[in-house]
């Protein structure tokens, strides 16, 4: 198993907008594609405006192919759409939990 970190950097002011705009359009098509859902979080302190949202996968491969399914779906795209002019810069992570996580 494989856990995906994906760091969004958004747009000062736009948060609020970028979150609720991912609850309405983006999650459910996500829910349908993606793996297991571990959650999505806002940050409080340190460097705002960032939203990060977990995924995890079987395996690269299955994160590839679910990835590219979704990316197909018109639906996803129009809701990129959406949010593209909310971001600044997005950082995604690959994570492999050690033996004696509660992820594995």
């Amino acid at each position: 198993m494989i856990v995906e970190e994906r760091d969004y950097a958004v747009k000062p002011g736009k948060l609020a907008t970028f979150v609720e705009t991912y609850r309405d359009h983006g999650l459910q098509l996500q829910l349908e594609y993606l793996g297991t859902f571990h959650g999505y979080f806002t940050s409080e302190i340190g460097e705002l405006n960032h939203v990060v949202a977990w995924w995890s996968f079987d395996s690269l491969d299955d994160r590839q192919a679910r990835r590219a399914r979704m990316l197909a779906d018109p639906r996803w795209q129009a809701y990129l759409a959406m949010v593209g002019d909310l971001l600044q810069v997005q950082s995604t992570r690959i994570l492999s939990p050690v033996s004696f996580s509660p992820l594995r």
